[in-house]
């Protein structure tokens, strides 16, 4: 059935000959038929039913039929009538027997987000964007509408390879790019094929996205906690843990915000070769670098033992759902194949857009922009908080779009802090709630809060700093 057409009072398909099969009248069968599409959960509540004049037509019944099938389906609570608004399905559970999908639970918005991770979606360049889009449009080839190369479409996987040489210092070519939907299927497509070739568990770094253990996981990996430091990821200890990959974020480590120092850059590479081992580079917002030049790709160490892992998830935003892998030349047909059997390919018009953006120098201009933005927002917050907490110790400023909050001892507890801060109307994370499980026992000592000062608008920032501060000075 669709029911995209019945909530606009279209179309709506049922089959009556399971009901008159049983030796119920036309009417009978039709009251069963819509009881059953809504017990079911294949009408949903709120869905508008055609008119009775249209269904019968549809169904080739007399209107009175389905007039009286309406009206006994009111009088049992399935369906309701209001005057001007037509037909529609009851605001009701799920028929007995009949489990809900489970859904995805969402928490209620904070006054004031301060989740790391996520960039200002109003620096979305959407007039830019929206130009590029018509360029690339109007000089797309007709075959561009069919089915495309897995790795995607080469205008973007050129423009991405000179972009990430002169940006990012990358050294790879077109025909070793691979176009993905962002950082999860990437990692996915990755971990699938080191699965496939015989590998049995990854290294994961001790702190980094929430979800990171998850997604090696669910690629067939075991995932192994690999500690931290100052100095970054203790890729030194590498060579005693039996993984067949490593996980990195080198040049803005999350969530600490450390980079990854010379000699632990070189103990990765170095792992890799003797051992065979593979790293895997997740580059989220090495362009977004404020006090300094970026720090450059791992992966330009070794090419072949490195892959590198990009997305347009920070630089532009998350909802377009692209990423890249510039990959070592033994796995480009394997991971090509992941791809092709996950989703075939990317979205050609995404792809042919960011590659007119990065092409005609727009994508250069928006990262300016944000960074010039971005460092604003982190000097306004520094600010504040040397002024109205100054206890507090302020780490992981150079990069990217969140701070760490070293809060002093003997203040609450993270707990505590947590509750506080939902009082406040404030969406807070902390450092061990970004601790992979594999890692074991959190350690002790006062909370740390990872601050992304990203994510909430212009127009709130300074209130929300305010609120801060207030929650650091309970």
């Amino acid at each position: 059935m669709d029911t995209s057409p019945a909530d606009r009072g279209g179309d709506l398909h049922l089959d009556l000959s399971a009901g008159r099969a049983r030796g119920l009248g036309l009417r009978a069968a039709l009251e069963d038929a819509l009881r059953g599409t809504v017990r079911e959960g294949r009408l949903a509540p709120g869905t508008r039913l055609p008119p009775s004049r249209t269904l019968a037509g549809d169904l080739g019944v007399a209107r009175n039929t389905v007039a009286e099938a309406y009206a006994q389906l009111t009088a049992e609570g399935w369906l309701t009538a209001r005057q001007g608004s037509g037909t529609v399905v009851a605001e009701r559970a799920v028929g007995e027997g009949v489990a809900a999908p489970a859904l995805p639970q969402r928490t209620p918005a904070a006054r004031y987000d301060f989740t790391p991770g996520r960039p200002d979606l109003s620096l979305f360049p959407r007039t830019a964007w929206l130009a590029a889009a018509r360029r690339a449009l109007t000089t797309a080839p007709n075959e561009a509408l069919s089915y495309s190369d897995p790795r995607g479409r080469i205008e973007l996987r050129r423009a991405l390879a000179d972009y990430l040489a002169r940006v990012r210092g990358v050294r790879t070519d077109p025909e070793r790019i691979v176009v993905c939907g962002g950082y999860t299927q990437g990692i996915g497509l990755l971990c699938r094929t080191l699965r496939e070739r015989g590998a049995a568990a990854a290294a994961v770094e001790e702190y980094g996205l929430p979800h990171q253990q998850r997604l090696v996981e669910a690629g067939g990996l075991a995932a192994v906690a690999l500690p931290l430091d100052a100095a970054g990821a203790r890729t030194d200890l590498l060579a005693g843990l039996d993984v067949g990959a490593v996980t990195l974020t080198p040049a803005h480590q999350f969530p600490t915000g450390v980079a990854l120092q010379p000699a632990r850059r070189a103990a990765a590479v170095a792992w890799a070769r003797e051992h065979g081992g593979l790293v895997i580079e997740d580059d989220y917002d090495g362009e977004l670098r404020y006090d300094r030049q970026p720090v450059g790709a791992l992966q330009a160490l070794d090419p072949e033992r490195v892959a590198y892992i990009g997305t347009a998830s920070k630089s532009l935003a998350p909802g377009l759902r692209l990423g890249w892998l510039a990959l070592p030349a033994d796995l480009v047909e394997p991971v090509t194949r992941q791809k092709l059997l996950a989703d075939g390919h990317s979205g050609a018009f995404e792809q042919l857009t960011l590659a007119e953006f990065i092409t005609s120098g727009g994508l250069d201009r928006h990262v300016r922009r944000c960074r010039q933005h971005y460092r604003r927002r982190r000097d306004l917050l520094l600010a504040r908080l040397a002024e109205r907490a100054p206890a507090v110790r302020v780490t992981g400023l150079a990069a990217g779009l969140h701070a760490v909050l070293q809060l002093p001892p003997g203040g609450l507890s993270e707990r505590e802090l947590l509750q506080q801060a939902a009082w406040l109307g404030l969406a807070i994370h902390t450092t061990t709630g970004n601790r992979a499980p594999a890692a074991g026992p959190r350690p002790d000592g006062p909370p740390a809060l990872v601050i992304g000062y990203g994510t909430p608008p212009d127009h709130s920032f300074p209130a929300a700093v305010e609120a801060l501060c207030r929650l650091l000075t309970l």
